[in-house]
């Protein structure tokens, strides 16, 4: 099957098994403000990486901060596992853009092991766990550096270590290469790539990307230009893995997702369609 004509195929939102499940969520910062959401539903399956896409000020890092329980919708629900969102937990680490929530003073060990004090988790286990999870992020030659002293790819590195090291069933990672250059972008990506296979973690990745979310996502979700953004289409993606930027079927499927971008970003704000399923 051709990337074409795989993408032919829409699939509605509730597709996923409803680990994670978004059911109709709208979002204001006050009351008879414009809504930055409405109506947004979704459902991830246990172990998929889901890449929501969209451009800047479409509303995806909202839904991102509603699954993490930093921001509570204003109307519909989410749950994770069954379970209500009330608050920030566990079993969700979130990996944001840039280095901002490293903690300078500490080197690199002492910023992934962090999170395992602050759990309390106790030596030998907790030393076990950062030095896994070092190694699996190809920084186990790193652990005595400090920020200052680390490339841009290394601290995002840092940060996916960071999140690796809790055992949070749920990685939510908001444009977490979008300050990179081309070059340790796509080396990261890849990296990623690796990293979710071997480790079985539910992904919600947001990108404005659509190379990046092809090469990441198996399905991605297409957000409408805000205000009152929605859900504009979810598509499956048919590239088998590992993928490989180029060919023809990378382009087709390139093609397909951009008109759909297009097509989302002209939508007319509260009037214009529910979730495709062309």
């Amino acid at each position: 099957m051709t990337a074409t004509d795989a993408t032919t195929r829409r699939h509605p939102a509730v597709d996923g098994d409803g680990y994670v499940t978004i059911e109709d969520i709208s979002f204001a910062y006050a009351a008879g403000a414009p809504r930055i959401l409405a109506d947004v539903s979704l459902s991830l399956s246990r172990g998929e990486f889901f890449v929501l896409l969209g451009p800047s000020g479409c509303g995806k890092t909202t839904v991102l901060n509603q699954v993490a329980g930093f921001e509570f919708p204003t109307e519909g629900r989410m749950t994770v596992a069954g379970r209500p969102v009330t608050g920030p937990g566990p079993d969700r680490a979130v990996i944001f853009q840039g280095d901002d929530s490293l903690l300078g003073w500490l080197n690199v060990y002492g910023n992934v092991e962090f999170g395992l004090r602050v759990l309390g988790v106790k030596n030998p286990e907790r030393q076990q766990r950062v030095r896994a999870a070092l190694e699996m992020v190809e920084l186990g030659g790193q652990a005595k550096k400090y920020p200052h002293e680390l490339s841009g790819g290394m601290k995002q590195r840092v940060q996916i270590a960071r999140a690796l090291v809790t055992d949070a069933p749920i990685l939510l990672m908001d444009e977490p290469f979008g300050a990179l250059d081309a070059q340790t972008r796509t080396t990261l990506q890849d990296e990623l790539a690796r990293i979710w296979a071997a480790t079985d973690r539910t992904v919600l990745f947001i990108t404005h990307d659509i190379s990046e979310a092809m090469i990441l996502g198996d399905r991605i979700g297409i957000m409408t230009s805000g205000p009152e953004a929605r859900l504009h289409d979810v598509i499956e993606n048919p590239l088998p893995r590992p993928r490989e930027r180029g060919g023809p079927d990378f382009g087709a499927l390139y093609q397909d997702l951009e008109r759909t971008v297009t097509t989302a970003k002209a939508r007319r704000p509260g009037l214009d369609g529910e979730v495709g399923t062309r």
